[in-house]
């Protein structure tokens, strides 16, 4: 049997971090299993579903790097399927027509509440063959009233469900949508899933689901239902933790093979390894590694995890990502500078983000406008201009500009005014950077290139004479 799974987002919001592993669990059970993965939005919530929710959600899937096998499937367009299905179980009896007005079922509620039994429809349209004028009837499942529904669910393990507990359920609005437990059973039988992994929230639906399968004479797929993520505070997982769209992770300047780390932690383990490569994952992926606890969201772990790649990731790849921010702060390295790829190399130590690297090495391609107040009151003294002329001068007259060279010109600056080396570099950098913080100085000069550097320490003396050194 092959293996099939599906990730299914409603597009009413952005791809969060809960779906976002969700997605990747699907996604690593079929890689590995040499399976399918299918992709399909379940938009049949017309009110809430946006175009833009469907475009976030196939564009933080492609970022990611999930691609899926089969879709994207949209529910609306299923409409006719399932409404054929729908007309066989009424035709069965297996479903009925509900004319049960919202008041009077509010007052069923009412009446089951203060007889302290635990609110649910009492199944009184059963029987019914009568229209009801004036009302637009909704169809329900016909629930069985005897058994119970066992789920071998392949985190948590057996799962019991009495179907007294289970009312029947709504399956086609009065205005004739299918509701979400038809829908999802319907596609899982059509496109022939094996397995589901998705949230525990859904758990309750599951018995549900599984009745409406075996109603219409098919055997349901195994189901494996994940813990929640919750925030640092045991509660839920929220904005305020950091469950922003995962988009907004690339815009903070975060890898997609760290951010895929980082979930595929969150509730899953392999011993003691922190870090895995993509590979590695779907090699070693298994469901009943699943952690049966929910998981907490850390930032700061994630933050580390993503340094942590940019360090060691192909320098090649990761330049890849930093283009992307260094056009969105409107920086085209292909007009100008060093090749994104040297940048990586020199600026991994140091940054943990890709936007705060692309931010620390704006200097290389874009003139800045000003130097940073703390950094100029500190090195450009007076006794700066000397070395900075001197520097200009022996810059000016190297030859090949070679990263040997200019460390020399650097050493050879310092030993003939008799300077420590910090005194000659540390003005030079914010010459160069605008910033006392950039990548070693012979690294920075390499980079920046010559007509740069000489403009800039031109234009550093020309601020400490007119602002500094005359007042």
């Amino acid at each position: 049997m092959s293996v099939r799974t599906r990730f299914a987002p409603s597009p009413t919001g952005y791809l969060h971090i809960g779906g976002a592993r969700t997605a990747l669990f699907n996604w690593l059970y079929a890689r590995k299993h040499g399976g399918r993965f299918i992709l399909r939005i379940e938009d049949t919530d017309r009110e809430r579903s946006t175009r833009e929710s469907v475009n976030a959600i196939l564009e933080g899937m492609t970022w990611m790097g999930l691609d899926y096998d089969e879709g994207p499937h949209f529910q609306t367009e299923r409409f006719p399927r399932y409404r054929e299905v729908i007309q066989r179980l009424l035709d069965e009896g297996k479903a009925y027509r509900c004319y049960c007005t919202k008041e009077e079922l509010e007052a069923m509620r009412q009446a089951q509440m203060a007889r302290k039994e635990k609110p649910r429809y009492d199944g009184r349209c059963r029987h019914r063959s009568e229209p009801r004028p004036g009302v637009e009837p909704v169809i329900r499942f016909r629930n069985p009233d005897e058994g119970a529904v066992i789920i071998d669910d392949l985190v948590r393990g057996r799962v019991v469900f009495d179907n007294k507990e289970l009312d029947d359920l709504v399956i086609a609005r009065s205005d004739g949508t299918p509701t979400y437990n038809l829908t999802v059973v319907v596609d899982d039988l059509d496109m022939g899933l094996t397995h589901v992994l998705r949230g525990d929230d859904h758990l309750n639906n599951t018995p549900r689901q599984i009745n409406i399968m075996r109603a219409l004479g098919a055997e349901p797929p195994q189901y494996a239902h994940v813990p929640m993520i919750l925030g640092e505070d045991g509660s839920r997982l929220s904005k305020r933790h950091g469950a922003v769209s995962v988009l907004e992770y690339r815009e903070q300047g975060y890898l997609p093979e760290a951010l895929l780390n980082y979930l595929v932690r969150l509730g899953w383990a392999h011993g003691d390894q922190e870090i895995f490569t993509v590979d590695e994952m779907t090699e070693l992926f298994d469901i009943k590694d699943i952690n049966k606890s929910a998981s907490t969201f850390n930032p700061d772990k994630l933050l580390w995890l993503n340094h942590q790649y940019l360090m060691r990731a192909e320098p090649q790849h990761v330049a890849n990502h930093l283009r992307w921010h260094l056009g969105k702060l409107g920086i085209d390295p292909a007009e100008a500078g060093p090749d994104p790829v040297a940048v990586v190399v020199a600026q991994r130590e140091r940054c943990k983000t890709l936007r705060e690297m692309a931010a620390n090495s704006a200097f290389f391609y874009q003139d800045f406008e000003q130097y940073e107040e703390k950094a100029a009151k500190k090195n450009f003294k007076p006794s700066a201009v000397a070395p900075l002329q001197k520097l200009h001068e022996g810059f000016q007259s190297l030859a090949d500009w070679e990263q040997e060279g200019l460390h020399r010109v650097v050493v050879e600056t310092s030993e003939t005014l008799g300077l420590k080396l910090g005194k000659v570099a540390q003005p030079l950098r914010v010459a160069l950077a605008g910033t006392a913080i950039s990548p070693p100085i012979d690294v920075t000069l390499y980079l920046l290139g010559r007509e740069k550097t000489l403009n800039r320490i031109a234009a550093a003396i020309e601020y400490i004479e007119k602002n500094i050194a005359n007042p």
